[in-house]
């Protein structure tokens, strides 16, 4: 029997499962035990038509299931909307925020400032998590997000700071104790398959010895002595122990972004920490660009 479906949770369920394909992927992504998931679709099948078909490669929709899982579609845009424009509402400097910024920027650059928001700021619930990847705002992954990004989404809002620069760093001891010919680099993976990376560098011809992709990681390996790197002068020109290999300008990447959803830039609190990061990485500009001199 077909009937018509009223119930959030299903349209949620038949979405989450044609965005992953399994059900294994299906009960991650609704915080469900696999057997839960397919015990309801199972029911939802029975009383509404086949809406998945299964196959070697996973579970694929049928038509009626892709004439639902468009109508799921819309009703998850309008719920998020509705959720952004809930955590909009309010005039005054109070509730909740989560920011999420990279690792390295959090822990070098911004950590003691955004404990100086919270003291400025106490009614501000503010969360920060730490990820390379560009969150989701449309989704509310994040409310307000720091990402470098050449080409962030074009209906974010916010500011362009100015770019993360790079050159390459080895530590003194190791310099001092290691021969030339011994040298060895610690890359980010990605320098595995960039000629540029290496060829440009003071030492082409010293091979690769560790790849490792987490920055944070790179960094200690450097300050730890344990080969040369290229790093961000952010974190590596404050060592006391690293110096530049080259005297070349630094190398710049990608722009800083502060950003925000259209839908939450007038919110108070949200301006106010957008304008707090946006003047606290201002100070530390000629940090990031490598412009102050190491002693």
């Amino acid at each position: 029997m077909n009937v018509p479906m009223n119930d959030w949770d299903d349209y949620r369920l038949i979405l989450a499962l044609a965005r992953a394909g399994t059900m294994r992927g299906a009960a991650n992504a609704l915080g469900l035990t696999h057997t839960t998931v397919s015990r309801r679709l199972a029911t939802l099948q029975d009383a509404r038509g086949r809406l998945f078909e299964k196959g070697p490669g996973g579970y694929r929709a049928t038509k009626l299931g892709d004439a639902l899982i468009e109508v799921a579609e819309r009703m998850e845009r309008l719920t998020l909307t509705a959720m952004r424009q809930q955590k909009a509402f309010g005039e005054d400097l109070s509730g909740p925020i989560t920011l999420s910024l990279p690792e390295a920027i959090a822990q070098y650059l911004l950590l003691e400032d955004l404990l100086e928001f919270t003291a400025l700021y106490p009614a501000v619930n503010l969360t920060v998590e730490t990820s390379y990847r560009f969150v989701d705002l449309d989704r509310s992954e994040a409310d307000v997000v720091v990402r470098g990004a050449q080409n962030p989404p074009e209906h974010l809002v916010g500011r362009r700071l100015f770019p993360n620069c790079v050159t390459y760093y080895g530590d003194r001891d190791y310099l001092a104790r290691t021969p030339k010919e011994d040298f060895r680099w610690i890359a980010p993976s990605v320098a595995a398959t960039d000629p540029d990376w290496l060829g440009n560098s003071p030492y082409p011809d010293a091979p690769i010895a560790l790849l490792i992709d987490d920055i944070t990681a790179r960094h200690r390996a450097l300050v730890q002595g344990l080969g040369l790197s290229r790093g961000a002068c952010f974190m590596a020109d404050p060592e006391p122990n690293l110096v530049r290999l080259t005297s070349q300008p630094p190398v710049p990447q990608q722009e800083i972004w502060v950003l925000t959803h259209p839908d939450l830039r007038q919110t108070p609190r949200i301006r106010a920490l957008m304008d707090f990061i946006a003047n606290a990485m201002l100070k530390k500009r000629d940090l990031v660009l490598g412009q102050l001199a190491q002693t």
